[in-house]
């Protein structure tokens, strides 16, 4: 495991204590939801005021800015959490970290803010699409400022001080939507949105720097911009990092690539749009993984096995709770969320299930692992998962359309899951026999639950039917875990210390 360099001699003191880790998955949560609501409404307003060509462009220059942020972060932000959750007690090595990860951020992001604006005319040519250019500028000062919003987000998570991710996101996420809607309004187009786009990423980044150094300090600010002992063992261990990172893209994007070259764009459409309702169900997962993970490193090993062992249970619980509304209602849903026009969404969406599920547990075991210096185990995993992706669809897609890739997505995910949960098995400890028996109980909880759904109906449902049927369902896969003692009296009182924690500032 690489360990960062010791402090210098006769350093002493130590940053802001940890908030509790009930405390820190509510403010990830509402951070997350924050951001939803802010983008869902932004996403409206320029979809129905631009009008589909100028929206159009707008889309494309924000696409090539998610490619060029990729390399410009390079895994520095998550490589710079996993060395300050190692260190968080020592507040001298906590400022000397963030400094020379802020200059490593500099150096890189700010090229790379130049260069993609001054090759805004010819990447405009190369599209065909003239009013790329001011589009392209926009977001190329927005990828100045997320690379910069990133190191502090992954700070934020390492300390454990989710509460300021929150307030860095609220300002960030109301500047972004505010300059957008002032510049479009006025007439700037989809230019306009896009730097208002630059603006709210610019305007969080310099917030994040002042809380962090009003925090912890102004010594959290670079002197230089080059070398040092801590730079590059950021950057040794973000290479993995951003190996990892780039495999994950490439997963995510796959699907939707193959799916247009054998099938259509129409129907790498109606895969797309389901894959966007499960991003929702992932918040909880994540908030939970942003809590718990950077506690695996600092903590004593039974403490952190505890964590590790009782979020998993957590997420297991919660996660099988989103698998019967899929299953049995899949087309009401997509009929409610994307209209009658995506009916053809509803098979991938039930088919993703198995997805969706293992999507609330990836972040926490993905995210554990990186933060204990095992990175580069992570790089096998994240290639197969992807070739094992690729190839069944490959098999799948002509044969069987867009179900293939659903297919494909969940057989890669799944093996994806697995690897991780065997690399903590190994490096914690966990108990994988306890985890199997709640699995066991929760699925039997999925069925009563999904019986009581089918019961309500299974396609035009009313919105008495909504109501009746959900809460029905939800008190039949309670029932079910209390008759199976999977969840009973201990749980409650631990929830109830564990607020009472949260109220009085301790961190459990």
């Amino acid at each position: 495991m690489v360990s960062p360099p010791p402090p210098p001699p006769g350093a002493t003191g130590g940053p802001p204590p940890a908030d509790s880790v009930i405390g820190n998955a509510g403010f990830s949560l509402l951070a997350q939801l924050l951001t939803s609501v802010f983008t869902a409404g932004l996403t409206l307003f320029l979809a129905r005021y631009l009008g589909a060509d100028r929206y159009g462009i707008f889309a494309l220059a924000v696409s090539i800015s998610a490619l060029v942020i990729l390399p410009v972060d390079f895994g520095i932000a998550a490589s710079t959490g996993r060395f300050l959750a190692d260190r968080r007690g020592d507040l001298v090595m906590v400022r000397a970290l963030l400094a020379d990860a802020l200059a490593l951020k500099l150096v890189l992001s700010i090229p790379a803010c130049l260069v993609l604006a001054a090759l805004a005319g010819p990447i405009a040519s190369a599209f065909d699409t003239p009013g790329l250019v001011w589009p392209l500028r926009g977001v190329a000062i927005a990828v100045l400022g997320q690379s910069v919003l990133l190191l502090y987000q992954g700070t934020f998570a390492a300390m454990g001080l989710l509460r300021l991710q929150f307030r860095v996101q609220a300002v960030e996420s109301a500047v972004e939507t505010g300059a957008s809607v002032v510049f479009v309004v006025l007439g700037a187009g989809a230019g306009g949105a896009a730097f208002g786009r630059g603006a709210g990423y610019l305007v969080g980044a310099v917030f994040a720097v002042a809380v962090t150094t009003r925090v912890l300090g102004r010594d959290v600010l670079p002197r230089r911009l080059g070398g040092g002992e801590r730079m590059r063992m950021i950057s040794a261990y973000a290479w993995p990092l951003f190996l990892v990172n780039g495999a994950f893209t490439l997963f995510e994007q796959i699907d939707i690539l193959l799916i247009g070259a054998i099938e259509s764009a129409g129907s790498a459409g109606l895969f797309q749009a389901p894959l966007r309702l499960a991003t929702f169900l992932h918040y909880p997962g994540l908030a939970v993984a942003n809590a718990v993970a950077p506690r695996m490193v600092g903590d004593d090993p039974a403490t952190a096995r505890r964590r590790l062992q009782a979020a998993l249970r957590g997420l297991i619980l919660l996660d099988t709770a989103f698998v019967p509304p899929l299953l049995v209602w899949a087309e009401p849903i997509t009929r409610l969320t994307l209209g009658r026009e995506y009916a053809g969404s509803a098979p991938v969406l039930r088919t993703l299930t198995p997805f969706v599920f293992l999507l609330g547990l990836a972040p926490l075991v993905s995210l554990a692992v990186s933060y204990v210096g095992q990175a580069r185990r992570r790089v096998p995993v994240a290639i197969a998962t992807v070739a094992i992706n690729a190839a069944i669809d490959a098999v799948l897609i002509p044969r069987m359309g867009i179900i293939g890739a659903a297919v494909g997505t969940d057989v890669a995910f799944a093996v994806y899951v697995a690897a991780h949960v065997l690399i903590c098995r190994r490096e914690f400890g966990i108990d994988l026999r306890p985890l199997g028996l709640t699995s066991v109980r929760a699925g039997l909880a999925g069925a009563a639950m999904a019986g009581v759904l089918v019961l309500a109906g299974i396609r035009d449902l009313t919105a008495r039917e909504w109501i009746v049927g959900g809460t029905a369902g939800l008190a039949a896969y309670a029932a079910v875990l209390a008759v199976t003692r999977e969840v009973g009296a201990d749980d409650i009182r631990a929830v109830r210390a564990s607020l009472r924690r949260r109220r009085s500032g301790a961190a459990p």
